[in-house]
């Protein structure tokens, strides 16, 4: 991802409305790029954001302290955007966190560097808002940019969890993608929303604590939606809206490092929002399951990725420790338990590989 420095600084539900923000024109919603070292995908990508980000939105990119020439390329060939400067790379999450606190919208959209636009694609999420103040955030669908037909990786048509706490979406189970014959174009409430294209309510965005810093990548935007569900605020689908994402422009979907960052990530996420006793037995699971994984990662010869699956609990294992207080605060404003149609009731693993159901219209609804 964009600006990817780690930051060590780990935060509960900060408020970031403390800090000083930079008035904004008259419009009420702000398309945010994090941009850091990304001429090229400038240059690929900011064409569709500029043609297709409608008038009553402003288009800001965010620069991350790039060292090449992103800036410079947009102002010399895009004056007409406004960039929105940091000295430093604040990391992905950082700095959109700092950039949202600073920029005075009613609605925020945290819009990826690799992905590309279509005509309309914020009519749906900005009525659905605007219809509803119980929703706080809205997902588009998400459609491969080098495979327009087919559901993108990262999102496709909205995000679940299971009962062990492993992300699915609708349109892709683990690595089985669909192509989008229409068949999730209803409109739903989604456990997690695609951090790819994700419109929010600002006040809500800070209200909760925006992303966890600690994450580096991966995930940060589940755990952002699973304290939105536990608060009480919905997470809707708007299936007219269409975007086109490329994935994989920070890591390799093969990367041992993304192997790491995926397991650590998902088992910090479960420990900071899953409420005991259940948060044990999923624990203790999870153990069993991530070592059976770690094991098939060898017996395939990627003795990198085994060793990043066990590398990643025993971060977690260190690092859960700090999260004591962060899992106090999340557990102590959860108003709501999750309901079944949104974390399902089931194992994806069982159903997947046991039950042969590669589909998401395949599995219990």
């Amino acid at each position: 991802m964009p600006g990817s420095k780690h930051s060590l600084t780990l935060s509960k539900t900060t408020n970031y409305t403390t800090h000083a923000m930079h008035p904004t024109t008259h419009a009420e919603v702000a398309v945010l790029v994090l941009n850091w070292n990304g001429r090229s995908l400038l240059e690929t990508f900011l064409p569709s954001w500029v043609q297709h980000t409608p008038a009553g939105a402003d288009l800001i990119i965010v620069d991350n302290g790039s060292t090449d020439d992103s800036v410079a390329f947009v102002r010399e060939h895009y004056p007409e955007v406004r960039l929105h400067l940091f000295t430093e790379n604040h990391g992905f999450a950082a700095g959109y966190n700092k950039a949202i606190a600073e920029l005075d919208y009613k609605t925020v959209v945290l819009l990826n560097s690799d992905v590309e636009l279509s005509r309309g694609w914020l009519d749906e999420p900005l009525r659905l808002l605007d219809s509803d103040p119980t929703i706080a955030a809205v997902q588009p669908t998400i459609r491969a940019q080098r495979d327009p037909k087919s559901f993108e990786y990262a999102g496709a048509a909205g995000g679940f969890i299971d009962s062990l706490g492993y992300p699915f979406c609708r349109g892709r189970l683990f690595g089985t993608l669909e192509e989008d014959h229409g068949q999730y174009a209803n409109p739903t409430d989604l456990f997690w929303a695609s951090g790819a294209c994700l419109i929010i309510r600002r006040d809500v965005y800070l209200e909760v604590g925006g992303l966890d810093t600690i994450f580096f990548a991966h995930q940060e935007e589940i755990d952002l939606c699973w304290r939105l569900n536990a608060r009480g605020h919905r997470i809707a689908f708007a299936p007219t809206s269409v975007v086109y994402h490329v994935g994989g422009a920070s890591l390799s979907t093969e990367s041992p490092r993304k192997v790491f960052l995926n397991f650590r990530n998902n088992l910090l996420m479960i420990y900071k929002n899953l409420p005991a006793p259940r948060l044990h037995r999923v624990l203790l699971c999870r153990f069993f399951l991530d070592v059976f994984a770690a094991l098939v990662y060898l017996l395939q010869l990627k003795p990198r990725h085994c060793y990043a699956v066990l590398e990643g609990w025993r971060c977690f294992m260190i690092k859960r420790q700090r999260y004591e207080e962060v899992r106090k605060e999340n557990i102590a404003k959860t108003v709501r338990p999750l309901p079944t149609s949104l974390m399902k009731p089931y194992s994806l693993l069982v159903q997947y590989y046991l039950r042969g159901r590669r589909r998401y219209s395949d599995l219990p609804q």
